[in-house]
């Protein structure tokens, strides 16, 4: 049974992740492509019995023909019948004009990606950025450290300051931060190798969430290593887009009611133990 009644808006980015960071814990945050992508985060994040963000980025509203509103409403209709709390949330965003048009699609939050301006005018952009969210009442992620694999623009090797974090968070009041740590985007093998003693020491150097990019290729040990350690939201995408891929690819009849079925079902398999990982169960082969 739905955990309220049809209609009710999707629950706020800031409730979800505030729970976590106050328990000690750590909420997934998955990427939302097409409608399937939306239904198995959910239909995942119900069989673990755990909240869940959705989260769409600028590169998937590019893919919709740069039109956001279709695939965050129907995401948010989604959540809105879910029987946990289902967030929504814009990933990535460096077009002002999309982070614009966020408060009117139903998302909670949104991450504003200045990282590959110099540090002078990612904290100018991100401070502007924060305003505007907050005046919004939306709750904004950065990022800071260029973490790897974002586009070849950010090198693997790149590691966050806890001074310049510190700074960073102070002049932007942003109310998350994604830093760099040894994981990157886009992997398909699961070899990442965490600085888990830099994390500690991010989380202590700044009173907010820290966020985890580039899930997918970090092992279940490396992961829970990095919950203990302070990490807040884990952001999984390429994860699912394997699952994806493999089911088509694996189904013998290729018509596309067929194929997104078992494409849908694998990658709600792929969710629920993902989510489960970060509450202390497994995932992979980590």
């Amino acid at each position: 049974m739905p955990r309220q009644e049809a209609g009710r808006a999707a629950d706020s980015t800031a409730d979800v992740v505030s729970s976590a960071y106050r328990d000690g814990g750590a909420v997934g945050a998955l990427n939302v492509i097409t409608l399937e992508h939306a239904e198995a985060v959910v239909t995942g994040a119900e069989a673990a019995g755990r909240p869940v963000i959705c989260q769409i980025s600028e590169n998937a509203v590019r893919f919709h023909g740069s039109r956001l509103a279709p695939i965050a409403r129907a995401t948010a209709a989604l959540a809105e019948t879910a029987a946990v709390p289902v967030a929504l949330h814009l990933d990535h965003v460096t077009d002002e004009a999309l982070l614009h048009r966020a408060a009117d699609c139903g998302f909670g939050s949104v991450m504003f990606d200045a990282s590959a301006l110099p540090h002078a005018q990612n904290v100018a952009a991100t401070r502007a950025a924060a305003q505007w969210a907050h005046a919004q009442g939306l709750w904004l992620e950065a990022e800071l450290g260029e973490i790897g694999g974002k586009d070849g623009v950010h090198a693997p090797s790149a590691r966050t300051d806890p001074d310049q974090t510190r700074d960073f968070v102070s002049a932007t009041g942003v109310d998350a931060l994604a830093v760099a740590v040894g994981s990157s985007h886009a992997m398909t093998t699961r070899t990442a190798r965490l600085d888990h003693d830099l994390i500690a020491r991010l989380a202590k150097a700044v009173p907010v969430p820290l966020v985890l990019h580039g899930s997918t290729g970090v092992p279940d040990a490396e992961l829970r290593q990095a919950v203990a350690a302070g990490m807040v939201k884990i952001n999984i995408g390429t994860a699912l887009n394997a699952a994806f891929t493999g089911a088509v690819r694996g189904t013998r009849d290729g018509r596309p009611p067929a194929a997104l079925t078992v494409a849908r079902l694998a990658m709600a398999d792929t969710v629920t133990s993902a989510l489960r990982t970060l509450s202390g169960g497994g995932y992979g082969t980590g």
